[in-house]
């Protein structure tokens, strides 16, 4: 076989190789698209309320990257102007106030799953204006909501911050359509601010009266979220949505100190101080697995979060 046979077949040996290798590399990652899905129903519209806050946006953008396609969305917000970025790819954006109950026939129309993220304090009784929206959602056709609750009632505490909470359970519960609790901890990004004091002052007190809580990255939150809209089989069940450790003043000193470099001196509160603020009740100390299992990524650390925002630990901006 002469010279320039043989460099011909190598070179085609070659050229095969190389569209395998692509074709494989297709078959992965379309393997991979179609796994982040998970049975995705395209039949499925799914409704965000609120979706203009922070943890609206935070969920919007993890569905999309689940393949979540945005004409399969219904933004639901009182200022839809302020989503025009989603409107521009394909979601439905709609004006939505659960304090104008006639607005939510329109604002739901056409859903079949929705995320309904508690309202703050401030607009009247929380209970009643979900039962509006829950109401409304029910004669739109939606047949599964999930509702962003608290996770002391987990631990059984009906009272305080988890109150109203509990009460828009039990109206989901009586409402005839299939519910998902998403029992959030106590957002993480609360203590940047802390951190932030700690490391200025170079020091932190641990009140006698500390409850550790597993606190939670809000994005790990919208992960979560975003995992049970978009995958089947989560109907009827309650998670607790937590980060991966108890959390108090020691961790947050330890944490702020090693991202920064900067020493801080802990020490126990004097027995005659007055009691110290907390966000929850011992009810609220849970860690769960919850954010691993519903999204294949362990959550976000205290440590991760702190690196996240550096420069506001040490007061030079985000």
């Amino acid at each position: 076989m002469k010279l320039r046979d043989l460099r011909s077949m190598a070179s085609c040996a070659l050229a095969l190789a190389v569209l395998l290798a692509v074709t494989a590399a297709t078959w992965v990652a379309d393997g991979t698209a179609r796994a982040q899905t998970k049975e995705f129903s395209v039949t499925d519209r799914i409704i965000i309320s609120g979706a203009s806050g922070q943890l609206g946006r935070l969920v919007v953008k993890h569905l999309l990257a689940r393949g979540v396609p945005a004409k399969s969305l219904i933004l639901v917000s009182r200022t839809p102007e302020a989503l025009q970025e989603y409107a521009r790819l394909g979601a439905s954006t709609r004006f939505g106030d659960f304090s104008k109950p006639e607005s939510l026939p329109a604002a739901f129309a056409g859903g079949t799953k929705m995320l309904l993220i508690s309202i703050g304090f401030g607009g009247g009784p929380r209970p009643e204006a979900h039962k509006h929206a829950i109401d409304a959602a029910v004669a739109a056709g939606v047949k599964q909501i999930a509702y962003t609750s608290f996770v002391a009632i987990s631990g059984g505490d009906h009272s305080g911050i988890g109150a109203d909470h509990y009460a828009t359970e039990e109206i989901l519960r009586k409402s005839g359509v299939h519910w998902t609790f998403l029992r959030n901890s106590i957002y993480q990004d609360v203590l940047v601010g802390q951190a932030a004091k700690m490391v200025a002052e170079g020091r932190a007190v641990v009140p006698a009266n500390e409850v550790q809580l597993g606190y939670v990255a809000r994005e790990d939150c919208a992960s979560a979220a975003a995992a049970v809209l978009s995958t089947p089989g989560h109907e009827d069940k309650a998670y607790d949505i937590t980060g991966p450790e108890l959390i108090g003043q020691r961790e947050i000193a330890a944490a702020a100190s090693a991202v920064t470099g900067r020493s801080i001196a802990v020490s126990d509160a004097s027995p005659d101080a007055p009691p110290g603020r907390a966000f929850a009740g011992p009810a609220a100390t849970r860690v769960s697995s919850a954010v691993k299992d519903l999204t294949g990524k362990p959550p976000i650390t205290l440590r991760q979060l702190f690196e996240a925002h550096k420069n506001a630990l040490l007061g030079s901006g985000n």
